[in-house]
């Protein structure tokens, strides 16, 4: 009888504290909401460009759109958090879902990814900005400068001559290829820089020819200066994550914008119905994008590096279930990866910027 009275107030003792744990988190919350000003800042930026796009479209159009086309924005609600909170970006996500899953054509995918990125990963990177996260700003510069002649390249010249499958297969492989890298880079406990160690002509013309490089990718799918970026900053330069996944945000926003101007007014292929996949999924990655930056803010580096693993894993698998493969297509992509292995390799072992300046992050 003495034990089961004192049962009782234990029983009652442990729901008092899990409402007040619970009620606790939602004035954290509440607090963090009112008092942070990127919080504000990404608000107001979901506001604005909500507002324009039902003035614009006009709300009965907006919404009847926004049903219509419901796949985009479903797609995009996860896109968007990927484009904000990884190096993977949001055409990462569309573009292998809208060509594999939607079955879009590629040049339409390519262009929605650019386009829809132009506008979320914007948000993100203002999200970023105000949040007064560390990034390299150097490598943004000359990266972006490489990135223009880039995606012309890669869209108007490149992507019009070489078959969909290939285009497809061969960004699998080069994103398989800087995973499998990053798995060995993370079984090991590794110093990781915070910033650069030396800035010269040296590490200005590799930023140029990572952002080239990058914008090529970005040109044929929609995406890629961001993973090319990132891959550079983490296996060249040793990065930390913390700081090469909001840098690589950065530069992917202004890569897409300069493809999104590239493909409206100078490709001309910005029409229906990549208008009306963009339009449903605007006001989705608007709050998406911002989140998921606020989320790897949050986040620690090895968990940063796990997701990204994760989606390269999802990437690789659902191109072998959904791409019909030939010989002729697996051997080329198993050109492509030992290519890219073989770059990724090297800079991972090169080790030129080890220096004394390195910081030892906690993981």
């Amino acid at each position: 009888m003495f034990k089961r009275k004192l049962a009782r107030p234990t029983k009652k003792g442990n729901l008092n504290s899990q409402s007040q744990f619970i009620s606790k988190f939602f004035y954290l919350a509440a607090k963090t909401v009112a008092s942070q000003h990127f919080i504000s800042v990404s608000i107001l930026v979901a506001v604005s460009v909500w507002t324009v796009w039902l003035i614009l479209t006009g709300p009965i159009q907006a919404l009847s759109n926004l049903i219509l086309n419901w796949k985009a924005a479903v797609t995009m609600i996860f896109g968007s958090m990927v484009a904000g909170g990884t190096s993977m970006g949001g055409g990462a996500v569309a573009f292998p879902v809208f060509t594999k899953v939607l079955h879009v054509p590629p040049n339409d995918a390519k262009v929605f990814s650019l386009a829809i990125q132009s506008v979320g990963m914007s948000a993100a990177s203002l999200t970023i900005v105000a949040m007064k996260t560390k990034v390299e700003w150097r490598f943004i510069r000359w990266a972006s400068l490489g990135g223009v002649p880039g995606i012309i390249l890669g869209s108007v010249f490149l992507a019009p001559v070489l078959p969909s499958n290939v285009i497809k297969f061969s960004f699998t492989m080069m994103v398989c290829s800087f995973g499998l890298v990053l798995f060995g880079l993370n079984r090991r406990r590794r110093r990781r820089n915070l910033a650069i160690p030396s800035w010269g002509k040296r590490e200005q013309i590799v930023s140029l020819l990572a952002g080239l490089w990058g914008g090529v990718v970005s040109g044929l799918v929609g995406s890629g200066m961001d993973i090319v970026g990132f891959s550079v900053m983490i296996l060249l330069f040793g990065l930390c994550e913390k700081v090469s996944t909001p840098t690589s945000v950065i530069l992917m926003a202004i890569n897409a914008v300069v493809g999104f101007i590239l493909h409206q007014y100078f490709v001309g292929d910005f029409v229906e119905p990549v208008t009306n996949y963009w339009l449903a999924a605007v006001p989705v990655v608007v709050v998406g994008a911002p989140t998921g930056a606020m989320l790897c803010n949050l986040m620690k580096r090895k968990t940063i590096a796990r997701v990204l693993m994760g989606l390269i894993l999802i990437e690789f698998v659902s191109s072998l279930l959904l791409i019909p493969l030939t010989a002729k297509l697996l051997f080329f992509s198993l050109f492509v990866f030992v290519i890219f292995s073989s770059i990724y390799y090297w800079m991972y072992k090169s080790q030129i910027y080890v220096a004394c300046s390195f910081v030892r992050e906690s993981s």
